[in-house]
Parts: structure tokens; sequence; C-alpha cells
């Protein structure tokens, strides 16, 4: 191959390899899942500074460890996942700025309800909210996340751990 034709070969190859990284680059779920990654490895690095086991079970270390191990392999699972797929074509309805606003200022709501409604109560209604209007999923798919959760978290702290949620005006 000539050397023009090969030096023309290695830049569409730049070229396109650019194209490539840019749309990574702008992907939010590559980019979160990188940021994730930095984070999960600066804990594993942190973490093994502390005890791992001491003398009476598992030490300071051990779940900021094994938090941060899991942690970096889930986010470099989302990263491999974002980088395979095609770019996604336009959609209609909420950008994801759009719906990361929706989310925090669902959010900030669900905080405020927090004294008045109880954790259950102000938890679920911010599940059913991000669920039935930002991921547009049926009423009663949305009705059962939300009633799943409350479960799950009545049962989780309440029953097994023996820690009082944070109650309401109505008692829960």
């Amino acid at each position: 191959m000539p050397p023009a034709a090969a030096a023309g070969s290695r830049r569409s190859d730049f070229a396109s390899g650019s194209k490539e990284e840019m749309r990574l680059l702008r992907n939010g779920e590559f980019v979160s899942g990188a940021v994730l990654a930095a984070l999960g490895v600066f804990i594993i690095m942190e973490a093994r500074e502390w005890e791992y086991l001491g003398p009476d079970g598992p030490g300071p270390g051990f779940f900021p460890l094994w938090y941060g191990i899991g942690m970096l392999v889930l986010s470099v699972m989302l990263m491999v996942i974002h980088a395979r797929q095609a770019p996604a074509p336009a959609s209609r309805g909420m950008t994801g700025t759009g719906r990361a606003f929706a989310t925090w200022a669902a959010l900030v709501v669900c905080v405020a309800l927090l004294k008045v409604l109880g954790f259950i109560v102000a938890f679920s209604l911010l599940a059913l909210f991000i669920v039935r209007f930002l991921y547009r999923q049926p009423f009663g798919k949305a009705l059962a996340v939300a009633v799943g959760g409350a479960v799950g978290f009545y049962l989780l702290f309440d029953v097994a751990l023996n820690v009082a949620l944070p109650a309401g005006m109505l008692g829960f």
C-alpha cells in the first residue's frame, strides 16, 4: 500500500475512533459508570488501609471493601453494556436532563413529607411517582413497586433489624 493511501486509512480510522469516543463521552450511562468505577477504586484503596477481620468478626474495612468491589464490578458492567449498544434514536417526551431534575424535585418533596407522612408512606409515593410518571409504566406496576418497596423496608428495618423508621402523623 502506498504511503499516501496508508496515511489516509489511518486518518479515517482515527476519525471513526474519535466519533466513537465522543459518542461514549456523550452517553450519560457510560460516563456515570466511569465515575462510579473511579469511586469504587477509591473506596477499595481506602478500605484496604483498615482492618479487614478483627478478633470479634469483620473489622471496619470489611464492608467498605466489598461495597467498593461490588460498585467497581457493576459500574464496569454498565460501561461495557453501554459501549456495545448502538446509539439510541431520539426519543419523545422528557429528556434525560428533564427526567433527572424531575427526580430531584420529587426527592425534595419526599424529604419534605417525611415528618408528616413518615418514611414508609413518603418513600412509597416517591417510588410510585418515579415508576408511573418518569418511566411511564402502568399504574398497577407502579403501585406494586411502591407497595413492594414499602413492605421490603418495613421487613428489613422494623422486623429484621429492629430499627424503627421515622413515623409520620399516621403512626407509620
